[in-house]
């Protein structure tokens, strides 16, 4: 576009917390699509790295890390300095963003981030229970919140491209469906929950893969002891140690050796006593085919199952099976290989490929809907590095996935000022992918017959169950 429209004005100060490579690419989208004043908004991290792009853009930077003891006096001055009202972006790492989110909320300023982010010491503390350390368990903490403070100043939670963008693809593709079956089902309204859980399960919707492939890569192989990736390095260390976890379906007749179901909140799904990023899963996306991708732990996996669940009474009679099925950058996975080789200890070196070292490549992240009359469907984003150098600065194919949609919250946010805590899953679908869709790339929509017991069994025996090739036992390589 030659010129971008602005999406709304922010008349009090912005709070950008952490300018690593999201906060970075998130920064020429705020400054391309809101009205707002630079001298008002400033960057807090504790790595000053990147302190020269903030001036290079006028803005404040502050170089400190936010505890739990320093970071309401921090924000509180910042966030309401001088008239209007402001907004806090959490981009960050190791800050707890359920504190920062009542904080914000108290001070009646608008609030987004990416993930349901602990205080440090969360991902690896070795003295916790295994259900302490799931994402459910960081959820209920948000939804906890939500249910003993309803209503309120808007606070958007975990709204990047997965968990985020994605959510707002399933309701798309279930419109998609519901079309191409011929189906007779109006579309809900934007908060019709019981509506839209209703019309997956009368689609015969069994489940949900988030599932994508990277394949991005640069010019020059991964050195030895260096993790690579197209994005956080600590954030997908972080969940990747997390157990295995997914939004568990109604369908399901078996459960892996060792999973367990989660004991309070939802309920909506179960985790496996292993690590997500050492756990493989059977998927298919447009341009690989079938591929194994990581059963990583996400927001989304629970979020998706829990809001498409429908109940009669107390009583769930459907449920979709929901997970992340992520096969990332060729680099990743041999940088997880070495990660895991040595018994999970995190190399020396970290780096992100960023848009200047990338040659080629696609982020292809989408969902796939199956076991519905038409099998799979999968419905998602094709964004090239090409493509995004054209539309944005700071950032890959990965990284303006995620951002835009974080562009997509704040807007919603701010026409939404008073809706409380929110997940991508309550938000009006339609609106987040009106703003998000410029900066996708291709979207598109794809019917394939394979499932995962296509070409099975091979050379060998498998424990499968051949009456239903969408069964969770089909699906997790073991």
């Amino acid at each position: 576009m030659t010129e971008w429209p602005k999406h709304g004005t922010i008349d009090g100060p912005i709070v950008m917390i952490g300018f690593g490579s999201i906060g970075r690419g998130t920064l020429p989208l705020i400054e391309r699509h809101f009205d707002f004043e630079k001298e008002r908004m400033v960057v807090i991290d504790p790595d000053d790295s990147h302190h020269a792009l903030a001036d290079e853009h006028c803005i404040g930077f502050l170089k400190a890390e936010l505890t739990p003891d320093n970071f309401a006096d921090i924000l509180t001055p910042l966030l309401t300095e001088g008239d209007g009202t402001g907004f806090c972006v959490n981009l960050s790492v190791d800050t707890s963003s359920l504190a920062i989110m009542k904080l914000c909320r108290e001070l009646g300023v608008p609030y987004i981030d990416t993930v349901v982010e602990p205080w440090p010491g969360f991902y690896f503390d070795r003295d916790a229970d295994a259900e302490q350390r799931t994402n459910h368990a960081l959820r209920e903490t948000v939804r906890e919140e939500k249910r003993r403070n309803p209503g309120g100043t808007t606070a958007v939670s975990c709204c990047g491209a997965n968990p985020g963008m994605v959510s707002w693809f399933v309701k798309q593709a279930l419109v998609n469906l519901a079309k191409d079956l011929g189906a007779d089902i109006a579309e809900p309204g934007p908060g019709d929950r019981e509506g839209w859980a209703r019309m997956m399960r009368d689609l015969g919707v069994k489940g949900v893969h988030i599932a994508e492939r990277d394949t991005q890569h640069s010019r020059n192989p991964k050195p030895l002891g260096t993790f690579v990736n197209t994005w956080s390095v600590e954030g997908f260390l972080s969940e990747g140690v997390q157990p295995a976890e997914l939004g568990f379906g109604t369908h399901e007749r078996w459960m892996p050796d060792g999973a367990r179901k989660h004991s309070y909140g939802a309920e909506a799904g179960i985790f496996l006593a292993r690590p997500g990023a050492d756990t493989r899963v059977r998927t298919w996306c447009p341009t690989p085919g079938a591929q194994f991708g990581f059963l990583v732990t996400h927001n989304e996996s629970i979020s998706i199952a829990d809001y498409f669940t429908v109940r009669d009474g107390d009583a769930v009679t459907f449920r979709p099976t929901c997970h992340y099925a992520y096969h990332p950058a060729d680099d990743a996975v041999l940088s997880l290989h070495e990660l895991f080789g040595q018994a999970g200890m995190p190399q020396e070196t970290q780096h992100i490929l960023d848009e200047n070292e990338i040659v080629e490549g696609v982020d292809e992240l989408g969902v796939l809907l199956y076991g519905h009359a038409k099998n799979a469907y999968w419905f998602g984003s094709q964004l090239s590095i090409e493509e995004t150098r054209d539309l944005a600065p700071y950032q890959n194919a990965t990284g303006l996935q995620v951002t835009s949609a974080v562009l997509a919250g704040m807007v919603w946010a701010l026409e939404n000022p008073d809706a409380g805590i929110v997940e991508a899953d309550e938000m009006d679908y339609r609106r987040c992918l009106e703003i998000q869709l410029p900066y996708l790339g291709p979207v598109k929509g794809y019917y394939t017959d394979w499932t995962p017991l296509t070409d099975r069994p091979g050379l060998f025996p498998e424990d499968i169950d051949e009456s239903d090739p969408w069964q969770f036992r089909n699906v997790l390589v073991r």
